[in-house]
């Protein structure tokens, strides 16, 4: 068997996010039913991670084994039939072959979310960012945010009766930046817990608002408890920004 890697991006509006699922559509079974009708045989996709129902992905990586082994301009042939094949809301970049024990999984180590927020009424953008009316304080905000990265365990901002386990994390940057049009929270750690970024981000608004303290904020990421976390904000904001992968791989 040859393994191959694939990158790719996609719009998550109209999927049941990355995992494939019974009676749901999912980014993974769409590209592993055109794989498999373009190379005749049965397809088995293995992501770099999952995207939640909603959440998009400007760069997202997967493997998959075939018997063949294909040079470089049967790989960008293949590449091309499927950007035609598939829906314009997903689209490749590039296949190229690996080594047969790389995993796009396993081997990614540290992965970036960007979550979008506008601030004025924006008829175009609602699609793509989360409006939120009224003044932050983003100086407030990013001292919370910087809180993160003294901890490990990310119990209070984990999705409850999920089969996760553990619910350690190693966080190495989160900070919100201000931009002409909005904000945009922009978070890197080694994994995320499934709704992670949005209950993160749904807190910090919290105290951006005046709602919560900076003192409060740590003390809901002690106490390991979703109940005392903030809301999840809405998933359409939401974009798995890069993934990366050893200087060697």
């Amino acid at each position: 068997m040859n393994r191959y890697f694939i990158h790719l991006t996609y719009k998550g509006t109209n999927y049941h996010g990355w995992q494939r699922q019974e009676n749901a559509n999912s980014i993974q079974a769409e590209l592993e039913k055109c794989l498999g009708i373009k190379l005749n045989a049965k397809i088995d996709i293995m992501g770099c991670g999952r995207t939640d129902t909603g959440v998009h992905a400007q760069n997202f990586y997967a493997h998959f084994d075939h018997e063949t082994l294909f040079d470089e301009d049967n790989l960008q042939k293949l590449t091309a039939d499927l950007n035609r094949f598939l829906p314009a809301d997903i689209a490749l970049f590039s296949i190229w072959k690996v080594s047969q024990d790389a995993h796009a999984r396993f081997d990614a180590i540290e992965r970036t979310y960007h979550y979008h927020i506008h601030q004025s009424k924006a008829v175009f953008k609602n699609e793509l960012s989360y409006y939120i009316f009224g003044k932050l304080d983003v100086n407030e905000m990013n001292k919370a945010a910087g809180i993160l990265l003294e901890y490990n365990d990310f119990t209070s901002f984990a999705k409850l009766h999920s089969q996760t386990k553990t619910n350690l994390c190693i966080i190495k940057a989160a900070t919100w930046i201000e931009q002409a049009d909005g904000l945009v929270f922009v978070i890197t750690a080694d994994r995320f817990l499934r709704n992670m970024v949005r209950a993160i981000v749904g807190s910090l608004l919290e105290v951006g608002q005046g709602k919560r303290t900076i003192d409060e904020f740590r003390q809901l990421i002690e106490a390991k408890n979703r109940n005392e976390a903030g809301y999840s904000v809405p998933a359409h904001a939401l974009f798995l920004h890069d993934v990366k992968y050893p200087v060697s791989f």
